[in-house]
């Protein structure tokens, strides 16, 4: 299957995520192009993004995300080491203590 996925392809994914203006349109996208489960592990590691990139341990992740320590760790190596997508696109504000 994947001799058959083209740059095109890719690019045709790419320009209609870019359409998607409201969480509405997102959720009716979402749920025509992903599985019920898809979505949830897509939610899952932006949560855990979103925890580690405010300074949570992988302890506190785990316990609040469910999440894999495996699935985890890849989302901790892309925060450090991807393209910069998570700290971008995910709004961290400081918490007051």
């Amino acid at each position: 299957m994947k001799e058959k996925i083209t740059g095109d392809m890719i690019n045709l994914l790419y320009d209609t995520l870019i359409k998607v203006q409201t969480r509405e349109d997102c959720e009716i996208l979402l749920s025509d192009l992903c599985t019920v489960n898809e979505v949830l592990q897509m939610a899952q590691r932006v949560k855990a993004a979103e925890l580690l990139l405010k300074g949570n341990t992988y302890a506190q992740v785990i316990a609040q995300t469910d999440i894999s320590s495996a699935t985890l760790s890849r989302v901790s190596n892309s925060i450090r080491h991807g393209k910069g997508g998570y700290r971008k696109f995910i709004e961290v504000k400081k918490e007051e203590n």
